[in-house]
């Protein structure tokens, strides 16, 4: 009897202190910018760049999250992202750039839905933008804070 009575609770306990470690966040939009990444390779600009991601969060939840990435010089990655003078030069070069950018969205939607960083996973041939991604959300977390 005494044992099921000190698992019960050092269970009890354990729940408690689970609890206490999460986080309280201010109701708000933030937004957060990555680092720059800069492909160690000099003859491959490919992925270079950085990301801003933004998010609302309202009663501690996070209920909206975009993700956009950038060019170093500021242009933002888009539908020309991967192409040369507005021409596909290379299509596969071209496809794994779209692949990485609609990875973007994918990880909004997977924050969103599991509200967790933690909890979001990369996908194959965006993980630059992953590492960006959680960079970005890590740093607008912060923002909100309580």
């Amino acid at each position: 009897m005494n044992k099921k009575l000190l698992a019960l609770l050092l269970m009890g306990s354990a729940i408690v202190l689970t609890g206490c470690g999460e986080k309280s966040y201010n109701d708000g939009t933030y937004s957060a910018q990555s680092e720059n990444y800069v492909n160690d390779d000099e003859d491959d600009t490919a992925g270079n760049g950085y990301g801003i991601v933004e998010l609302t969060i309202q009663n501690n939840t996070i209920t909206a999250c975009t993700f956009q990435t950038y060019e170093l010089d500021g242009t933002l990655k888009d539908e020309e992202y991967g192409k040369e003078g507005g021409v596909i030069a290379n299509k596969d070069f071209y496809n794994k750039a779209q692949k990485a950018l609609a990875a973007c969205d994918k990880y909004a939607e997977q924050l969103v839905q599991k509200g967790n960083i933690k909890e979001v996973d990369a996908i194959s041939g965006a993980t630059v933008n992953y590492h960006e991604f959680q960079e970005a959300v890590t740093s607008a977390l912060k923002q909100a804070e309580q």
